[in-house]
Protein backbone atom coordinates (compact mmCIF):
# COMPACT_ATOMS: atom_id res chain seq x y z
CA UNK A 1 0.00 0.00 0.00
CA UNK A 2 1.40 3.38 -1.06
CA UNK A 3 0.79 6.08 1.54
CA UNK A 4 1.55 9.80 1.42
CA UNK A 5 2.64 11.26 4.76
CA UNK A 6 1.58 14.82 5.60
CA UNK A 7 4.23 15.60 8.18
CA UNK A 8 2.64 18.94 9.33
CA UNK A 9 4.46 22.22 9.92
CA UNK A 10 4.92 21.73 13.67
CA UNK A 11 6.12 18.14 13.50
CA UNK A 12 8.52 18.97 10.68
CA UNK A 13 9.94 21.96 12.57
CA UNK A 14 9.75 21.00 16.25
CA UNK A 15 9.17 17.23 16.40
CA UNK A 16 11.29 15.50 13.72
CA UNK A 17 11.33 12.38 15.89
CA UNK A 18 7.55 12.17 15.51
CA UNK A 19 7.92 12.54 11.76
CA UNK A 20 10.44 9.69 11.67
CA UNK A 21 8.35 7.50 13.98
CA UNK A 22 5.32 7.96 11.71
CA UNK A 23 7.28 6.85 8.67
CA UNK A 24 8.88 3.84 10.37
CA UNK A 25 5.63 2.57 11.89
CA UNK A 26 3.79 2.78 8.58
CA UNK A 27 6.62 0.94 6.83
CA UNK A 28 6.70 -1.69 9.57
CA UNK A 29 3.07 -2.52 8.82
CA UNK A 30 3.67 -2.92 5.10
CA UNK A 31 3.18 0.56 3.64
CA UNK A 32 5.41 2.24 1.10
CA UNK A 33 5.70 5.74 2.54
CA UNK A 34 6.10 8.79 0.34
CA UNK A 35 6.78 12.25 1.75
CA UNK A 36 5.85 14.77 -0.96
CA UNK A 37 8.54 17.44 -0.86
CA UNK A 38 6.14 20.11 -2.13
CA UNK A 39 3.81 19.91 0.84
CA UNK A 40 3.21 23.06 2.88
CA UNK A 41 0.88 24.17 5.65
CA UNK A 42 -2.59 22.63 5.39
CA UNK A 43 -4.11 26.14 5.46
CA UNK A 44 -5.83 25.91 8.82
CA UNK A 45 -4.39 29.16 10.30
CA UNK A 46 -5.71 31.15 7.34
CA UNK A 47 -9.03 29.29 7.41
CA UNK A 48 -9.59 29.87 11.12
CA UNK A 49 -8.64 33.55 10.78
CA UNK A 50 -11.26 34.15 8.11
CA UNK A 51 -8.82 34.43 5.19
CA UNK A 52 -10.68 31.90 3.10
CA UNK A 53 -9.29 33.09 -0.21
CA UNK A 54 -5.75 32.42 1.02
CA UNK A 55 -6.83 29.10 2.51
CA UNK A 56 -8.40 28.06 -0.80
CA UNK A 57 -5.10 28.78 -2.59
CA UNK A 58 -3.31 26.49 -0.11
CA UNK A 59 -6.03 23.88 -0.57
CA UNK A 60 -5.54 23.83 -4.35
CA UNK A 61 -1.79 23.47 -3.86
CA UNK A 62 -2.33 20.61 -1.40
CA UNK A 63 -4.62 18.85 -3.88
CA UNK A 64 -1.92 19.03 -6.54
CA UNK A 65 0.85 17.81 -4.21
CA UNK A 66 -1.16 14.81 -2.97
CA UNK A 67 -2.84 13.94 -6.26
CA UNK A 68 -2.62 10.27 -7.18
CA UNK A 69 -2.17 8.91 -3.65
CA UNK A 70 -4.73 6.40 -2.45
CA UNK A 71 -4.13 7.31 1.21
CA UNK A 72 -2.98 10.55 2.87
CA UNK A 73 -2.01 10.13 6.51
CA UNK A 74 -0.89 12.61 9.17
CA UNK A 75 -0.03 12.36 12.89
CA UNK A 76 -2.17 15.47 13.52
CA UNK A 77 -5.92 15.12 13.95
CA UNK A 78 -6.14 18.90 13.52
CA UNK A 79 -4.49 18.90 10.08
CA UNK A 80 -6.41 15.77 9.04
CA UNK A 81 -9.63 17.58 9.95
CA UNK A 82 -8.59 20.58 7.86
CA UNK A 83 -8.10 18.33 4.84
CA UNK A 84 -11.64 17.08 5.36
CA UNK A 85 -13.00 20.64 5.66
CA UNK A 86 -11.50 21.84 2.37
CA UNK A 87 -14.71 21.42 0.29
CA UNK A 88 -16.27 24.24 2.36
CA UNK A 89 -13.75 26.68 0.86
CA UNK A 90 -15.12 26.41 -2.67
CA UNK A 91 -18.22 27.23 -4.73
CA UNK A 92 -17.21 25.72 -8.07
CA UNK A 93 -18.43 22.12 -8.54
CA UNK A 94 -15.06 20.91 -9.84
CA UNK A 95 -13.18 22.37 -6.86
CA UNK A 96 -15.70 20.87 -4.45
CA UNK A 97 -15.48 17.45 -6.11
CA UNK A 98 -11.67 17.41 -6.04
CA UNK A 99 -11.59 18.56 -2.42
CA UNK A 100 -14.09 15.88 -1.41
CA UNK A 101 -11.96 13.26 -3.13
CA UNK A 102 -8.95 14.45 -1.12
CA UNK A 103 -10.98 14.41 2.11
CA UNK A 104 -12.11 10.84 1.51
CA UNK A 105 -8.50 9.71 1.18
CA UNK A 106 -7.25 11.57 4.29
CA UNK A 107 -6.97 10.13 7.78
CA UNK A 108 -5.40 10.69 11.20
CA UNK A 109 -2.53 8.24 11.73
CA UNK A 110 -3.69 6.19 14.74
CA UNK A 111 -7.17 5.90 13.20
CA UNK A 112 -5.57 4.78 9.93
CA UNK A 113 -3.52 2.08 11.63
CA UNK A 114 -6.55 0.64 13.42
CA UNK A 115 -9.37 1.10 10.92
CA UNK A 116 -7.57 0.84 7.56
CA UNK A 117 -4.68 -1.50 8.33
CA UNK A 118 -6.31 -3.50 11.12
CA UNK A 119 -3.38 -2.98 13.51
CA UNK A 120 -3.90 -3.90 17.14
CA UNK A 121 -2.17 -0.79 18.46
CA UNK A 122 -2.91 -1.66 22.10
CA UNK A 123 -1.41 -5.11 21.64
CA UNK A 124 1.82 -3.62 20.32
CA UNK A 125 2.37 -1.04 23.07
CA UNK A 126 4.86 -1.62 25.89
CA UNK A 127 4.79 1.20 28.45
CA UNK A 128 6.34 0.39 31.82
CA UNK A 129 5.48 3.54 33.77
CA UNK A 130 2.29 5.31 34.86
CA UNK A 131 0.80 7.36 32.06
CA UNK A 132 -1.78 10.10 31.76
CA UNK A 133 -3.32 11.63 28.64
CA UNK A 134 -4.22 14.91 27.02
CA UNK A 135 -7.17 14.67 24.66
CA UNK A 136 -6.82 17.16 21.76
CA UNK A 137 -10.03 19.03 20.90
CA UNK A 138 -9.48 18.63 17.15
CA UNK A 139 -9.35 14.85 17.50
CA UNK A 140 -13.15 14.79 17.91
CA UNK A 141 -13.64 14.01 14.24
CA UNK A 142 -11.53 10.88 14.66
CA UNK A 143 -12.07 9.58 18.19
CA UNK A 144 -13.66 10.53 21.49
CA UNK A 145 -11.94 11.32 24.81
CA UNK A 146 -12.42 7.83 26.25
CA UNK A 147 -10.90 6.00 23.27
CA UNK A 148 -7.33 6.98 24.08
CA UNK A 149 -7.78 5.95 27.71
CA UNK A 150 -9.36 2.66 26.62
CA UNK A 151 -6.53 1.95 24.17
CA UNK A 152 -3.87 2.46 26.84
CA UNK A 153 -5.91 0.40 29.30
CA UNK A 154 -6.11 -2.52 26.86
CA UNK A 155 -2.33 -2.26 26.51
CA UNK A 156 -2.04 -3.02 30.22
CA UNK A 157 -0.85 0.47 31.14
CA UNK A 158 -1.28 2.10 34.52
CA UNK A 159 -3.49 4.90 33.17
CA UNK A 160 -4.04 7.90 35.42
CA UNK A 161 -7.08 9.74 34.02
CA UNK A 162 -6.99 13.55 34.48
CA UNK A 163 -10.09 15.42 35.58
CA UNK A 164 -11.81 16.54 33.50
CA UNK A 165 -10.59 14.28 30.71
CA UNK A 166 -11.55 16.59 27.84
CA UNK A 167 -10.19 19.84 29.31
CA UNK A 168 -8.66 22.01 26.55
CA UNK A 169 -5.01 23.00 26.94
CA UNK A 170 -5.67 26.51 25.58
CA UNK A 171 -3.54 26.28 22.43
CA UNK A 172 -6.17 26.43 19.70
CA UNK A 173 -3.70 27.49 17.02
CA UNK A 174 -3.94 31.26 16.61
CA UNK A 175 -6.16 31.48 19.69
CA UNK A 176 -3.00 31.30 21.82
CA UNK A 177 -1.64 34.30 19.88
CA UNK A 178 -4.83 36.37 19.79
CA UNK A 179 -5.87 35.64 23.40
CA UNK A 180 -2.64 34.91 25.30
CA UNK A 181 -4.04 35.68 28.77
CA UNK A 182 -6.99 33.33 28.36
CA UNK A 183 -4.82 30.70 26.68
CA UNK A 184 -2.29 30.91 29.51
CA UNK A 185 -4.98 30.52 32.17
CA UNK A 186 -6.37 27.46 30.39
CA UNK A 187 -2.85 26.03 30.13
CA UNK A 188 -2.38 26.51 33.88
CA UNK A 189 -5.58 24.56 34.61
CA UNK A 190 -4.56 21.80 32.22
CA UNK A 191 -1.07 21.37 33.64
CA UNK A 192 -2.46 21.30 37.17
CA UNK A 193 -4.89 18.56 36.12
CA UNK A 194 -2.12 16.48 34.52
CA UNK A 195 0.32 16.91 37.40
CA UNK A 196 -2.35 15.88 39.92
CA UNK A 197 -2.49 12.38 38.36
CA UNK A 198 1.00 11.57 39.65
CA UNK A 199 2.11 10.29 36.23
CA UNK A 200 5.10 11.88 34.54
CA UNK A 201 4.48 10.54 31.03
CA UNK A 202 1.71 12.37 29.14
CA UNK A 203 0.41 10.94 25.87
CA UNK A 204 -0.82 13.60 23.47
CA UNK A 205 -1.50 12.96 19.77
CA UNK A 206 -1.42 16.55 18.56
CA UNK A 207 1.85 18.44 17.80
CA UNK A 208 0.31 21.84 18.58
CA UNK A 209 -0.86 20.73 22.00
CA UNK A 210 2.47 18.99 22.60
CA UNK A 211 4.37 22.21 21.95
CA UNK A 212 2.05 24.30 24.11
CA UNK A 213 2.00 21.86 27.03
CA UNK A 214 5.71 21.04 27.01
CA UNK A 215 6.66 24.72 26.96
CA UNK A 216 4.30 25.50 29.81
CA UNK A 217 5.53 22.58 31.91
CA UNK A 218 9.17 23.53 31.36
CA UNK A 219 8.60 27.14 32.42
CA UNK A 220 6.87 25.94 35.59
CA UNK A 221 9.49 23.33 36.42
CA UNK A 222 7.01 20.44 36.20
CA UNK A 223 8.52 16.99 35.74
CA UNK A 224 6.22 15.98 32.90
CA UNK A 225 7.31 14.29 29.67
CA UNK A 226 5.03 14.70 26.67
CA UNK A 227 5.00 12.16 23.86
CA UNK A 228 2.87 11.31 20.83
CA UNK A 229 1.45 7.78 20.93
CA UNK A 230 3.09 6.97 17.59
CA UNK A 231 6.53 7.57 19.16
CA UNK A 232 5.73 5.18 21.99
CA UNK A 233 4.48 2.65 19.45
CA UNK A 234 7.71 2.95 17.46
CA UNK A 235 9.73 2.42 20.64
CA UNK A 236 7.60 -0.61 21.58
CA UNK A 237 8.18 -2.15 18.15
CA UNK A 238 11.94 -1.58 18.33
CA UNK A 239 11.91 0.99 15.53
CA UNK A 240 13.21 3.83 17.72
CA UNK A 241 15.19 3.73 20.93
CA UNK A 242 13.75 5.64 23.91
CA UNK A 243 15.27 9.13 24.15
CA UNK A 244 18.25 9.43 26.43
CA UNK A 245 17.79 11.80 29.34
CA UNK A 246 20.80 13.97 28.53
CA UNK A 247 22.17 16.45 31.02
CA UNK A 248 23.82 19.82 30.57
CA UNK A 249 25.74 22.11 32.96
CA UNK A 250 23.91 25.11 34.41
CA UNK A 251 25.49 28.49 35.18
CA UNK A 252 27.23 27.04 38.25
CA UNK A 253 28.65 24.09 36.35
CA UNK A 254 26.25 21.63 37.93
CA UNK A 255 24.63 19.24 35.49
CA UNK A 256 20.87 19.55 35.10
CA UNK A 257 18.34 17.81 32.84
CA UNK A 258 17.94 19.37 29.43
CA UNK A 259 14.59 20.49 28.11
CA UNK A 260 12.48 17.62 26.68
CA UNK A 261 12.44 19.06 23.16
CA UNK A 262 16.22 19.37 23.21
CA UNK A 263 16.52 15.71 24.20
CA UNK A 264 13.80 13.98 22.26
CA UNK A 265 13.59 16.01 19.06
CA UNK A 266 17.10 16.61 17.86
CA UNK A 267 16.98 17.00 14.09
CA UNK A 268 16.80 13.71 12.21
CA UNK A 269 17.82 13.29 8.57
CA UNK A 270 15.27 14.97 6.34
CA UNK A 271 13.77 13.39 3.23
CA UNK A 272 15.50 14.24 -0.01
CA UNK A 273 14.43 17.28 -2.00
CA UNK A 274 12.95 15.21 -4.82
CA UNK A 275 9.18 15.58 -5.18
CA UNK A 276 7.29 12.50 -4.00
CA UNK A 277 10.43 10.68 -2.98
CA UNK A 278 9.90 7.12 -1.80
CA UNK A 279 12.00 6.67 1.32
CA UNK A 280 14.08 3.55 1.98
CA UNK A 281 12.63 1.10 4.47
CA UNK A 282 13.81 1.56 8.05
CA UNK A 283 15.98 -0.96 9.84
CA UNK A 284 13.35 -2.88 11.82
CA UNK A 285 15.66 -4.35 14.42
CA UNK A 286 16.06 -2.97 17.91
CA UNK A 287 19.71 -2.39 17.11
CA UNK A 288 18.93 -0.28 14.04
CA UNK A 289 19.06 3.48 13.68
CA UNK A 290 19.09 5.01 17.15
CA UNK A 291 16.81 7.81 18.23
CA UNK A 292 18.54 11.16 18.70
CA UNK A 293 20.09 11.82 22.05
Amino acid sequence: MRVALLTTCLADTFFPRLREASRRVLEHFGCTVVVPAGQTCCGQPAFNSGFHADASWVARHTRRVFAGFEHIVTPSGSCATMLCEMPALFDEPDDIAQSRALAERSCELITFLESRLGVDVAGCLRIDEPVTVHYPCHARRWYGPSRLVDLLGRAGCDVRVPEPLDLCCGFGGLFAVDQPEISGAMLEDKLESLAATGARLVVCNEPGCLLHLAGGAYRRGLKLRFCHLIELLAESLGLLEPPRRARRPDATGKKVARRPDAIENKELPRPGATENQELPRANMTAGGTAAPG
